[in-house]
């Protein structure tokens, strides 16, 4: 990703076209189990794919596949957690030991890997499989590549800033679903006087407020053009009075207790299911949350669930009909995987990226940025409502995919604090410094 602003651009096209009933190639398996040879391969591949939700079941099932078909290729397998999952990445980028293959996120970890010469490009493969390529969405690859040269290709597509809420709270509490930042301030009123959570939270990782709560409350306030200068430090910066404005939103929420008590505590798994088990109204979550909702809840409790955008704030600059979020992740290529290596390193990202894969995973209820005709027979009502949904907005872009790691992880911390009291005017320069330093300005 060269501009931040291609990100959004091309997201936003990919999601119009996604919902356009753009052909479909899933029957092309483009090779995806052909051996690269009968040479004995050894391969590392790092991936996040531990939970029970249906995407996780399926790309494993994918991968356990591969191996059954591939005798040639011994694959190193490390699963790990999604919430230590960067963490654990970005440590053995540090000590110059990255695995052949392993789940990478667009953006800035595209670009900071790609300078530290960690990764290589995926062009070769993605010429030789030009039917797979082609099936992709216009601007599926931007956030990916880097001077002409792809590094990945996406296996989701990821709004993380849908408000979803039970219905039938709503309904016995003589609510409707929010359309205004006041409607949503009243409700949480209501709902506290009945002694029931209004959103659930769980912020322990410390993401989850910075990408589906703040990065779309603040694109309501200071609009994505303020954001993309302060993230450049190109006019505009974290400290002037919009950006306070917005961190002052979010604290209004908690001090009016719109969070559980203890929402630093659970993780985002837990939320979901907090949410799905109604025991809140509402939830502000991603889009990843849907295979999780087909793998755990109960229909009668989807059969109460419904989504929407964030609430528009009186007097923001920003559009209110947008969804933050990015294109999803894929798996990146190792530098030191050459040979007969990279070859295998190839078919295995066909095989987990390749349009049978896409088509599986769109199945287990997790959006995609490649041209699969949906099945709404194969899906959740809840997901295919997120499915419409998605053909009605436009996309914004998510803080911690075009912020540099540091100012990423200062927001993070920062709205941690915030939530716990913090002043947001300090906060804000906590931010603002974190981000200045780390771009050298």
């Amino acid at each position: 990703m060269k501009k931040p602003l291609s990100v959004i651009m091309a997201s936003t096209v990919a999601i119009s076209l996604l919902l356009a009933g753009c052909g479909n190639k899933d029957s092309d398996n483009s090779g995806a189990t052909q051996s690269a040879g009968t040479e004995k391969v050894k391969l590392s591949l790092w991936h996040n794919y531990t939970g029970d939700d249906q995407r996780a079941q399926t790309m494993r099932s994918i991968i356990e596949q591969f191996q059954k078909d591939h005798t040639n290729i011994e694959l190193d397998i490390q699963a790990i957690p999604p919430d230590g999952y960067r963490t654990r990445l970005k440590t053995v980028a540090a000590a110059n030991e990255m695995p052949d293959l392993f789940v990478m996120w667009p953006g800035i970890m595209t670009k900071e890997f790609q300078a530290g010469g960690m990764i290589q490009p995926i062009n070769e493969l993605l010429d030789k499989q030009a039917e797979w390529k082609n099936g992709f969405l216009p601007g599926s690859f931007d956030g990916f590549t880097i001077d002409g040269n792809i590094y990945s290709a996406p296996i989701a597509l990821s709004p993380t800033s849908i408000l979803y809420y039970n219905q039938s709270i709503l309904d016995a509490n003589g609510l409707q679903v929010p359309k205004t930042w006041d409607d949503l301030m009243k409700a949480v009123e209501v709902l506290k006087g009945k002694k029931i959570t209004p959103i659930a939270l769980g912020n322990k990782a410390s993401w989850l407020a910075q990408s589906s709560i703040l990065s779309s409350l603040a694109d309501r306030v200071t609009g994505t053009e303020w954001f993309l200068k302060a993230a450049a430090q190109d006019g505009a910066k974290f400290t002037d009075p919009e950006f306070v404005q917005a961190l002052q939103h979010l604290q209004d929420l908690g001090n009016a207790g719109a969070f559980q008590e203890g929402f630093n505590a659970i993780d985002n798994t837990q939320m979901e299911q907090m949410f799905a088990q109604g025991k809140s109204a509402f939830m502000i979550d991603g889009g990843w949350a849907l295979t999780n909702f087909a793998a755990n809840a109960s229909p009668e409790a989807m059969a109460q669930m419904g989504a929407t955008v964030l609430p528009s704030i009186p007097g923001g600059k920003g559009d209110p009909n947008t969804l933050s979020g990015v294109v999803g992740t894929g798996l990146g290529l190792g530098k030191d995987a050459t040979g007969a290596k990279k070859e295998a390193a190839f078919e295995l990202m066909l095989a987990m990226a390749g349009p049978d894969a896409q088509k599986r995973v769109l199945e287990s209820n997790q959006l995609v940025s490649y041209k699969v005709d949906l099945d709404k027979s194969k899906v959740t009502p809840i997901f295919s409502a997120v499915y419409e949904l998605l053909n009605t907005v436009k996309m914004t872009p998510v803080y911690d995919g075009i912020m540099t790691s540091a100012g990423a992880e200062a927001v993070n911390n920062g709205l941690q604090e915030l939530l716990m009291g913090g002043k947001a005017e300090d906060i804000a320069k906590k931010i603002q410094d974190a981000q200045a330093k780390s771009l050298g300005k």
